[in-house]
């Protein structure tokens, strides 16, 4: 049986709606002399990062355990710098993806933002000129449990106030897209922006 037309679209934030230039991480590695890509590895580390994305440490106490492993490398005040610097880009908007943002909403269809994130999501939001562009914010800090949980969807369609074989989910890791299906949303991987022609028909747009 055909499933019906999605009357909601939840959207990934990083990867999706943000994009992250890694020159940025690279050039301040490199200006502390410090080993490439060691931020994300650390940053990243999944017992380091799930407290933070349920909510459980704040981002300042992630961003100061960050520093604190740097500190063997470069010794604490350098190690502190470094991460302060590296915290204060916060990425770039991905002006394709807000303008289809823009263009669905206004043909009637409810738009979430669907991401795992720590409590500094607001500002980032702010920062990025992204306060009133959706009409919910489902951010896993404040819900508890991360992507790709089927509690954070069910959360995600509550507050879209669509049930779930009525929302249109996009990111772009295919753990999450599994996970999506499984709690019964449609759910599509993103690549880039030509995956907006099928969005658009999918939405009916």
């Amino acid at each position: 049986m055909a499933r019906e037309r999605p009357t909601a679209l939840l959207l990934d934030f990083d990867g999706v709606l943000r994009h992250w230039d890694p020159a940025v991480a690279a050039d301040i590695e490199r200006e502390y002399g410090l080993s490439a890509g060691v931020f994300g590895e650390i940053a990243m580390h999944w017992g380091r990062l799930q407290p933070v994305l349920t909510g459980q440490v704040s981002h300042a106490d992630w961003v100061s355990s960050v520093a604190d492993a740097l500190t063997e490398s470069v010794g604490p005040d350098r190690a502190r710098a470094a991460v302060q610097q590296w915290q204060r880009y916060r990425g770039e908007v991905d002006a394709d993806v807000l303008a289809f943002v823009r263009e669905v909403r206004a043909a009637g269809v409810r738009v979430g933002l669907g991401t795992n994130a720590t409590d500094l999501l607001d500002t980032d939001l702010a920062e990025l000129g992204l306060v009133g562009e959706l009409d919910v914010v489902v951010n896993s800090s404040v819900v508890g449990v991360h992507k790709p949980a089927k509690e954070y969807f069910q959360a995600a369609c509550k507050a879209l106030a669509t049930p779930p074989a009525r929302v249109l989910f996009v990111d772009d890791e295919d753990w999450a897209i599994r996970g999506a299906r499984v709690a019964g949303l449609s759910a599509y991987r993103w690549s880039g922006p030509e995956g907006l022609r099928y969005l658009r028909a999918a939405l009916g747009c």
